[in-house]
Formats: C-alpha cells, structure tokens, sequence
C-alpha cells in the first residue's frame, strides 16, 4: 500500500526549507508568541490557518487520546484532545509520526514531547498542502481504555457547498496563511477536522476499489450525479465538495480491504481520524469500516452500427505489448466485438513496440497488433486490418522502453483505407486538393512531428479512409498527460494546471491540420478523435474548436452521461471524438466498461460515433 507519508528524517528538512521558501512564513514569529506556562494543548499547535503557529518548535506534555494508530507505510498515531476549545478553526487532533511501529494503542491516554513540523506530501514543489504534525516523539502513556471522543460527523449538512477560497495573490495563489473559515470552504472544513476522528454513516460510492486498497465516497448524494452513480467533474468551478477517499488502518493481511464499484454503498459507519496524502488529499483512515453493497452496474454495450452507418471509435488500451497476459488481450478483444460492436475504424492508443518496456531500441509493433487482432477474430469480431507509423525510439513519451503510439485499426469488409505515401516519424503530413476535393501528402502520415508541441509526446496520426465511395478523414491523437499538475487540494487555489501549456499547442497544431483539410475542402469529414487527456470545458479543446473547425460531440450527451475516466471520485472527460461541420446528425456514446470498475481491462472508457458520411 502507498505511504501516505515518507519514513524519512527530513521531515525537519522540510521544515526548514519551508521557512527559507516561505511557506511557513511568519510562523516563527507567531511561536515565540505562543510559548506561555500554560500547557501546550493540540488546538495551540494547530492553529487557526493551515500551517502551525508552532512549526519548528519542541512541545511538552502534549496531552490526548489515541484514535487511530498505523503499522505500516507512514507509521505513527493519531491523539486528539477530548476537551476542545471554542473556535471551530482549530483541530483538535494531530499525528505523531514514530517511524516505527507504535507502542500505544487506541484508547490510550498519552503525552507526548516532540517537534512540530509541517510535512508535505510529495515535497514542497507539489503544490500539496501540508500536515501538521508531532515527529522524534517521546511518549508516555498515563492510562489505558479510555473512550474516544466523539466522532465528528461529515455528512451533506456539514461540508460547505464552496470549495475553497482564492489564494492570497501576495502569497503566490497560496491560501496556508489564510484564516480558515470551516463554515463557508469545504477545504477550510476539512483542515479544520485534520487529525480529528471523524465518521460518515451510509454514503455512495464514485471511485471504485483501486490496486491501493482505496476507494472514494461522496456525502452529497445529490452533487453532480452521474447518469451511473458517479459524480461528474463538469467544470473548473465543480470540484464536488462532498467527495472523500477512503482507506483502513488494520494491515491488509489482517483485514482484505473490500472490492467496490461506482454506485455500490458502503454502509453503516465509517470511523477514523482524518489524514491528508498526496494521491487524493483529505482521506478519512478507517478505524471501522462500513460494509460494501453492491450495486447493479454492468459494463455497456452499445447500438451496433446500420448498414449505411460508419462506426468510428477510440480506445486507450493502457500500455498493450505482448508481455501481457493472453487474459488481457481476450478481454480487450471481447470489449471491442461485444461491448463496442465491432467499429468500422478503430483508433488504439498506447500500443507498445513489441517487446514493451524493454528499452533495447526496439520500435516495432507489429506483434503487439498481430496479437491484439488475432484475439479480436478469436472473439468473433472482423479480421482487422492496421495501419500506424513506428515512433522513434525514446522520442514519444509514455512508459520507458515501451515507445507508445496510436494505430487505426479498420474492417476491410466495410471500409477502405487510402494509401498514400505513407510517411515515417519525422516526415509531415500536408494537406492538398485533387479533383476538386482534399487529400493528404500522406496517409498515414504525421501531423507536424518537428514542432516542439510534439517533444516527448504522441504525433497525432491522420489517415484517409474511404467508406460507400465517401473520404472519410480520421486523426487519431493521445495528447500530453496531465503529470504535474497540482491536485484539486492543492495550497494553491486554483491550482496549478502546467500540463495545459504543452496540450494548448498540440491542440492548436491539430486544429490547424483540421482547418487546412477545411479550407480545401469545407464539406470534407474529419474526425479528430483519441485520449486528449484534457476536458469537454478545457482550453485545449476550446483551442481544437477554435474557428468552428471542430466539435467535441460529447457535448451532445447529457451532463450526466459526459465521462470517460474516474480520478478521485470525479467522472471526467479525458477521451474525445470532435466532428468538421458536415458531420450533423451522429449518434455518440462514452461507453462505460472500465473507469467505474475495480476490475478495469484499461483505466480509460473507449467512445463510438456512428454517422453517415
């Protein structure tokens, strides 16, 4: 299971670095202030705002009851002071990191002597905020078998229906030195509960069990639903307040974490302290856990396609090389024939060179597709044919070694594929008129692969397809990824998206592919389609619709429906097919066979377009 803390002495590292970087700034001074001969009580070391007044400083005899105690990863416990003060700013529980198994247990009551330190999750530079905590403890133990203080609840009253406040513009967007206002932030309400034990009663599930042995809740039933039980990310501003991951505390060889999908329950009381890590934030540490029910969510199938209707669909297939099971290559198989209907034109992303993430030069990949499309026969589909052009090597990004690329796969006995010329990796597309009617220099053939928009990153392929005498063009795309952005949770508000910048021009470079096909041809059918790692709502897709070249036919779907992936309880866009103007009347479907699901065959929902050209 991740730590969701580092085992590490440089906590006091950090520290120190925070308060030559400023992130703790002025927390000094406010110590000084604070030291009195009155005792240290936790709400003195939590503060008021995200950082504490006492960070950097010893404590002493630091008083309260055990909640929660961790034996593994980051391993320490939690202590909260049973008599609280009256400000609802201040937490009244904290983690005392021991960096080896614990000798307490819960329902000790403890004082412990030690530094106060803010600890980042994933360092200074991941935006993350930060943890206050109690580290190279000296702990004594004044009695056993106490009560616990009484959970706080975290239910749909509770969380503020806004999010977070905007970043202070002196502090660089941070808002560490903000007062917290836990009535009116939800973020505010959560920091406010750090290190708190805290309980939710029966809550909706809207992230499926992950390989962490976590999984995410939401206790707003009604924020944002989706159409199959999730909750939808719809915008910037649509952050869903009452999302909340959950893990345990009890090791899982002594207690399997249990198997959930999107819309499943979990219920009766879930009860622990309040952590905050760095894959997802706020994270409710169960103590007890509530007991899944299953919903009854299935997989998808959609329409198949009528005779006179073109069937175009993209997939991510995550990292597909013929190392992998056989397993994974028949359920791949099965979803394309079965759940996808068979596709006239299929757009891969994340095919792998034939030896995978082995990093010996190898950029072939032509047994991963002889493999895939044997399987895909084997499951009673088409006798796929492809097309797709070898990257070169260690030039495109994704896994080391694994030199992924996008591929069309068609079904010669319903479509055509237009050979022209076919380019290599840095040869570039163009676009030219014959007979009255656009055409490609070369098909397949990449799109600008010199621009630097392209450096580390997939080469949007475009080809010609021809389908009852209709030239078709499809270009298939899998954009930079979203790694280092800062998550929703972020110190920063809003937080910083740096991926955008690079997306932004890939998308510019695509849409201005799109407008020359266009400008020979204004009737021509284009589909821009692939993982484009990046929102309906995005400036990157904005910047591919730039001109009315484009449009991102997801937004034909319902709200409710508008998903392709599931990140922290959000169901997202990440995946997208984009339409030229003569393609009016389409039937679209995002179709649901792996994001809401602990048992994925890809992390991504592949999607359909069905028109006539």
């Amino acid at each position: 299971m991740r730590s969701s803390h580092p085992r590490s002495a440089a906590v006091a590292a950090l520290v120190a670095t925070a308060l030559a970087t400023g992130l703790l700034a002025g927390s000094a001074d406010a110590a000084e202030g604070a030291v009195s001969a009155d005792p240290i009580r936790i709400h003195d070391i939590q503060g008021t705002t995200r950082i504490s007044p006492l960070a950097g400083k010893q404590v002493a005899g630091v008083e309260g009851i055990v909640t929660g105690v961790r034996t593994y990863g980051s391993r320490g416990f939690w202590i909260q002071d049973p008599n609280a003060d009256d400000n609802d700013a201040t937490s009244e529980g904290i983690f005392v990191f021991t960096n080896s198994v614990p000798t307490v247990a819960v329902g000790d009551a403890v004082k412990v002597s030690g530094t106060v330190g803010e600890y980042v999750p994933g360092g200074l530079n991941s935006g993350n905020q930060s943890v206050t905590q109690i580290s190279k403890p000296t702990v004594t133990v004044v009695s056993s078998g106490n009560a616990l203080p009484e959970a706080v609840q975290i239910n749909e009253y509770s969380v503020p229906a806004e999010y977070a406040p905007a970043g202070d513009p002196a502090a660089a967007g941070s808002i560490n030195g903000l007062t917290l206002e836990p009535s009116r932030y939800a973020l505010d309400y959560y920091e406010s509960l750090e290190g708190m034990n805290v309980a939710i009663g029966t809550s909706r599930v809207v992230g499926a069990t992950d390989p962490y042995a976590e999984l995410w809740v939401t206790v707003k039933g009604w924020e944002n639903t989706a159409k199959r039980g999730g909750t939808i990310y719809g915008s910037y501003e649509s952050q869903n307040t009452g999302r909340l991951q959950i893990q345990q505390l009890a090791p899982l060889a002594q207690q399997p974490f249990p198997v959930a999908n999107v819309g499943d329950r979990l219920t009766g009381t879930t009860e622990g302290p309040l952590d905050f890590n760095q894959f997802g934030g706020y994270t409710l540490v169960a103590r007890t856990l509530g007991t899944v029910k299953a919903g009854t969510l299935a997989p998808e199938k959609t329409k198949a396609q009528s005779p006179g209707e073109l069937a175009v669909a993209t997939y991510n297939v995550e990292n597909l090389d013929p190392s992998d099971p056989q397993e994974k290559f028949d359920n791949l198989a099965k979803a394309v024939v079965e759940n996808l209907a068979s596709p006239d034109i299929l757009a891969l992303e994340e095919i792998q060179d034939d030896n995978g993430a082995k990093n010996d030069g190898t950029v072939s990949a032509e047994q991963t597709l002889t493999k895939f499309t044997a399987a895909i026969a084997a499951a009673g589909g088409p006798a796929y044919q492809w097309r797709s052009i070898n990257p070169e090597d260690k030039k495109d990004g994704g896994e080391p070694g694994g030199n992924i690329r996008q591929v069309f796969l068609f079904n010669p006995a319903r479509v055509s594929f237009t050979d022209r010329a076919a380019g290599d990796a840095t040869t570039a597309n163009g676009v030219v008129r014959e007979n009255g009617h656009a055409a490609l220099t070369h098909s397949p053939g990449r799109i600008d692969p010199a621009n630097p928009a392209w450096v580390d990153s997939r080469k949007p392929l475009a080809g010609e397809f021809v389908f009852r005498g209709r030239t078709v063009f499809v270009i298939a795309n899998h954009f930079g990824s979203k790694g280092g952005d800062e998550g929703l949770t972020s110190h920063h508000q809003p937080p910083v998206r740096s991926s955008e910048a690079k997306r932004l021009l890939q998308a510019q470079a695509v849409n201005g592919f799109v407008k020359e096909i266009l400008a020979a041809d204004k009737n021509a059918s284009v589909l821009a389609l692939g993982d484009i790692n990046d929102f309906e709502f995005s400036a990157t897709t904005q910047a591919l619709t730039d001109g009315g070249a484009l449009y991102p036919a997801i937004k034909s779907l319902p709200k409710a429906e508008r998903y392709s992936y599931v990140y922290q309880g959000n169901a997202q866009v990440l995946d997208q097919i984009l339409t030229s103007p003569s393609i009016k009347n389409f039937t679209y479907d995002s179709v649901h066979i792996n994001a809401e699901f602990s048992v994925q065959n890809s992390d991504h929902d592949p999607q359909v377009l069905r028109f006539r050209p």
